[in-house]
């Protein structure tokens, strides 16, 4: 199994670089990174909390800090936990991730989402009620232009003739789009038009294998084979209703997603901490991975 980190970058704390060498000279595989545009004054506080987290506030652009961490190593795997596709324009959005696949040398994952703060996707002018339908089109518009050299799209919420736009990405044939979500729905919009599942972790770990199982399922059914799994967030308080610090899996639950299927777990990591004390828990997560990790990538830096 793999295993990487999912955090806000802001600007207190470690420096998106600094993070991303970190983590590569530990022998991590990912960096993700999330994000919000704003915080509404309006809006209401997150559930169970009195007022949003500092890292909501202050968080910097994803794909900024992204080329900064691509800039500081070699091998770490980049992506988005998750980008708020129905916030960007999509033509814009397409050129942005093509040259990061681009200049990192082909390492970058697009996990995408919906977003669930309201007030905050109508000030980029969509409505919550047709964003996920939205998503859909813009996710299926960018898959266009990454491999068009003549691209065109023609939806309900996303129009364009036919149009030139490059860098292409590194990958082929595309930057692999992750679909977070836990809905009902989501397996539909993965198998749609997804490259794997970026699920949160909101049960005991044997939850999320039965899910896993029947991805597989309907996968096969739809002659699509192995559908990766990224757990975004191998965090406890998802599941036990605990607030306060994160709280990583322990090693018997991590054997139990390893041995699930699950392909990558990316543990969040406290946006707010100085340099000391987010170092001390990287090198705690390393020491909880270690007996999980590939041989071959074990002190790679």
């Amino acid at each position: 199994m793999r295993f990487g980190v999912c955090t806000f970058i802001t600007d207190e704390g470690l420096r998106p670089d600094e993070l991303a060498a970190a983590l590569e000279q530990r022998g991590f595989d990912s960096l993700f990174v999330s994000e919000h545009t704003h915080y509404p004054v309006a809006a209401p506080a997150p559930p169970d909390t009195d007022m949003p987290a500092r890292d909501y506030l202050r968080s910097m652009d994803p794909f900024v800090a992204l080329t900064a961490a691509a800039a500081a190593t070699r091998r770490l795997s980049l992506g988005t936990g998750i980008a708020l596709v129905v916030q960007r324009d999509p033509l814009t959005l397409a050129k942005q991730v093509a040259s990061l696949d681009v200049l990192s040398g082909g390492r970058l994952r697009l996990g995408v989402g919906a977003g669930w703060l309201r007030e905050e996707m109508a000030n980029h002018g969509t409505d919550p009620k047709t964003r996920m339908a939205l998503m859909r089109e813009r996710v299926l518009a960018m898959k266009q232009i990454w491999t068009q050299e003549r691209a065109e799209f023609h939806g309900q919420f996303v129009d364009f003739d036919p149009v030139y736009s490059w860098p292409k990405p590194a990958q082929k044939p595309h930057v692999p789009v992750l679909v977070g979500g836990n809905g009902p729905t989501v397996f539909d919009r993965v198998l749609e038009y997804g490259d794997g599942w970026a699920p949160n972790l909101l049960g005991p770990p044997e939850s999320l294998v039965a899910d896993i199982a029947e991805l597989r399922r309907r996968a096969d059914a739809a002659g699509r084979g192995h559908v990766p799994v990224t757990l975004i967030g191998a965090d406890r308080r998802g599941f036990t209703g605990r607030a306060g610090p994160i709280d990583p899996l322990s090693a018997g639950e991590l054997s139990v997603l390893a041995e699930g299927g699950v392909d990558e777990c990316v543990f969040f990591r406290d946006a707010g901490q100085d340099r000391g004390a987010a170092l001390r828990f990287l090198d705690r997560l390393a020491e909880l991975t270690e007996e999980f990790r590939d041989p071959l990538v074990r002190g790679a830096g």
